[in-house]
Order: structure tokens, then sequence, then C-alpha cells
């Protein structure tokens, strides 16, 4: 049986060894390497979309490969593609090594330089665990297969412009369109969810930090599961905790959600740090939330540069949402879109802070009434982001029925240029 080979290596003269020699492996089929972990995830993606049999049965992951670390690139990669068996690649091939390798869920451990007998082995070896598994989730349909869940991360330019009410609103939109919903606050400081659905709970984020692996069985018990349906993740109770929470931790955490979940918002609040980056990072979408305003604009602005300086996220993979839009505000939505340089969404939020003043102080989100303007633009934005499923008769542009959030066509102002937009002291509209 041929196996089906796919290195992972950003050096130009390691991928050439390594492609060399797994040529003259025996019934080998090595693909065409691929140079970053965002290809790789991407790649198996799109094949695992297509069948569980496109996926290659080994891959080969060099210890210097990035932006995400060889570790936790395994780590996910055995999360989303438990059909696949990794080998790393390494300088390293120390017992401590060894061991946080299969912690991680490599099915072996390959030393530098490479040799054919060793190579041969570990590949040999980790093909036959793969088919075996294949076997085992082609007669199970409980397993998970696919390629994960949506993750959405959703992030404000600064404090008080709608990021947490625009979370709350996109998962609520999923869960009651038929996709399981998983609702997380990585705002882990000062996170609000809690308050906005009125929801008390004794587990948070942080009791998942310190977990290597995340089982089906912790991850239920750590989520609170909504009257809607939602499943919650909340921040810590006290502040302090949300310190424990690394970007690794985070990173594991998100992958187990992707994989139990449709849809995954994450609420990232305004502050960054290396837990809500990774998120940012790892999301399929990443939402940015600002005003009309000019200083809302300019802290998107610093975010957007602050994110590709990172290597976080490029501005042209960020979609920025317009909230409190109003047709008399003089920066409109095609300035933000130059001005950021990212895309800004079709669907905008109206100003309406009075349809969610009753909710909000209630804690009651679930409860805002579905005649508000405020609810049909959040809802309407869920289904422009393709996280909902289409409701029967729903238009082929994707959004809701009545949905009056969608601006329509926009009017430039041909008094405004994007030099002056910086400098103008106009203010923007008033309400919440």
């Amino acid at each position: 049986m041929t196996t089906r080979i796919l290195p992972v290596v950003n050096d130009a003269d390691a991928a050439r060894s390594i492609t060399t020699l797994l040529s003259q492996l025996p019934d080998a089929e090595p693909a065409a390497p691929v140079g970053d972990s965002t290809s790789l995830l991407d790649t198996l993606a799109r094949l695992a979309g297509e069948s569980l049999d496109e996926l290659p049965e080994v891959v080969l992951v060099h210890e210097r490969i990035g932006p995400v670390p060889a570790l936790e690139l395994i780590r996910e990669v055995a999360l989303r593609f438990p059909a696949v068996g990794v080998v790393l690649i390494t300088t390293d091939a120390s017992p401590g090594l060894f061991s946080a390798a299969m912690d991680s869920g490599a099915r072996g451990l390959i030393g530098l330089p490479l040799s054919y007998e060793e190579l041969t082995a570990r590949v040999q070896a980790a093909a036959q665990w793969s088919i075996g598994v294949r076997r085992h989730l082609g007669a199970s349909g409980d397993v998970f297969t696919g390629p994960g869940g949506t993750v959405v991360a959703v992030t404000g330019a600064k404090g008080g412009v709608g990021t947490t009410v625009t979370a709350v609103q996109l998962a609520l939109a999923a869960q009651a369109s038929g996709k399981s919903a998983a609702l997380v606050d990585m705002d882990l400081q000062t996170g609000d969810i809690a308050s906005y659905l009125d929801v008390q709970f004794r587990r948070s984020i942080a009791d998942l930090a310190a977990i290597t692996d995340i089982s089906p069985r912790v991850l239920q018990d750590a989520v609170f599961s909504h009257q809607t349906g939602m499943a919650l993740l909340l921040a810590p109770g006290e502040g302090e905790r949300g310190e424990e929470v690394s970007d690794r931790a985070a990173r594991q955490i998100v992958s187990a959600l992707r994989n139990r979940y449709e849809v995954v918002v994450v609420d990232c609040g305004t502050q960054m740090n290396g837990a809500n980056a990774a998120a940012i990072e790892m999301a399929d979408v990443a939402l940015l939330i600002t005003t009309p305003d000019v200083v809302a604009v300019r802290a998107a602005k610093r975010t957007v540069r602050l994110w590709e300086r990172l290597q976080i996220r490029k501005a042209e993979e960020t979609t920025t949402v317009v909230n409190r839009y109003s047709r008399s505000t003089e920066i409109q939505p095609p300035l933000i879109e130059r001005i950021t340089g990212t895309r800004v969404a079709r669907v905008a939020v109206p100003a309406n802070f009075k349809e969610l003043q009753a909710v909000v102080d209630a804690g009651r989100m679930q409860d805002l009434e579905s005649k508000s303007v405020v609810k049909q633009a959040l809802w309407g934005l869920a289904g422009e982001l393709g996280i909902v499923k289409a409701p029967e008769g729903a238009e082929k542009a994707g959004k809701f029925r009545n949905d009056r959030g969608s601006m329509g066509p926009r009017r430039r102002r041909g008094t405004l240029g994007a030099e002056n937009a910086h400098n103008t002291s106009r203010k923007g509209e008033g309400e919440g």
C-alpha cells in the first residue's frame, strides 16, 4: 500500500534532503513540502473537507517550523486530524524531548542528520498506526474526523465599542440557526460575558490552563450549558488568574472547542496578551470592532499594525465591523477601510443603545427582541460570515429577512480624505 507523506519544513536545504530520502522509501508517495504551520493546517483542512481518505498517512514536522512552534503544531494536528500520524524531525533526540513530543501527540521522533534506516522505520510505524485509526473511524460515527468548526475571534479597537455584545449575538445567531456554538470569554481580566447572560458558574477558562490533555469529559466539566443551548467558557472571576492562561494553553483550549462545536466565538476584549493573540492567529475569521469616530478608527489602525508587527494577522485577513453606524457621520465605512487596510463588513450595526439597555441591565442579552435593528444587523453579520444555517427564503447574499443592518450603497464624502480623517475633531454618534 502506498504511504502518502507530507513534509513540513521551511528551510530549503533541509527540504531537499528530506525529499531526496523520502523518494527512496519503498511504496512512498511524498508530497511537495509546505513551508509553515498555517499552510499545513489549511492543506489538511482542505483535504479532510473532501474526504478522510484524502489525508496523508504521515506528516513530518521539522523542529524549526513556524510561526506556531513545532510541538504546539503537532498538538494541533493531533487534535484536529487524529487519523494523521505526525513525526517530529529534530537535532535534539533526548528523552525529555521525546516525552514532550509523545505528550503532544507525535507518533515518533527522528534525529538529525537523517538516516535512511531510521526514517524508514518511523514513517512505516506512523503509517501503520494511521491506517488502523482510519479503520476505526470508518466504523464509528462518534469520533471526530473533520477539519473542525469555525473559530471567530472578536476584538475591540478600544473599550466601549461593543465587542462583547457583538460576540454574544453572533454566538446566539449560530446556535439559533441549528449549529452547535461555544462562546469563550478570553478578556481574561475584565470579561463580562457572564454578566451579559446572567450566569454564575464556579469553573472558568483558567481551570483548563494547566491541563495538558483536554478530554471531552474535562471540557464538559469546564463549560456552562446556557439555556439557549450555547456552551459558555467564562473568564475567571479573579482577574489575576488570567495570567495562568498562556498562549500554549489558549491554543489547546481553542483546538479542543473547535473539535466539539461547529462555531466557536471568542471574545478577545481590547487588551493584547499571549492568550488572545494565539486565539486571533488561530481564528478562521478575525473581527475588529470599531465605531465611526476618530479615536476609535485610530485605535483600529494601531491594532491592525500591532497584529502585523507581531505576525499575528495580516490586515487583509481582518474584517472590520462598524458599530453605531449612521449615514450622517463624517467617517464612513469606505474611509475606515482605506485607513485600516482591512475589509469592512457589508453589514454595519446601527446606533440604538435604547434597544439594548433593558436586556443589558437585566443580564438577558438572549431576550433582545427580534424587531431590534441592532439584533437584525448582528444576526445579518453572522449570515455574512457564514456561521449560521441560512433560513429558508433568505436572500442569496446570505442575510436574514428584514435585515436592516445592511448599509446598501455607500456614499463617499468628497470633503473628507484619508489624510485629514486622522485630524478631524468632529464627534461620531454619541449613543451607546
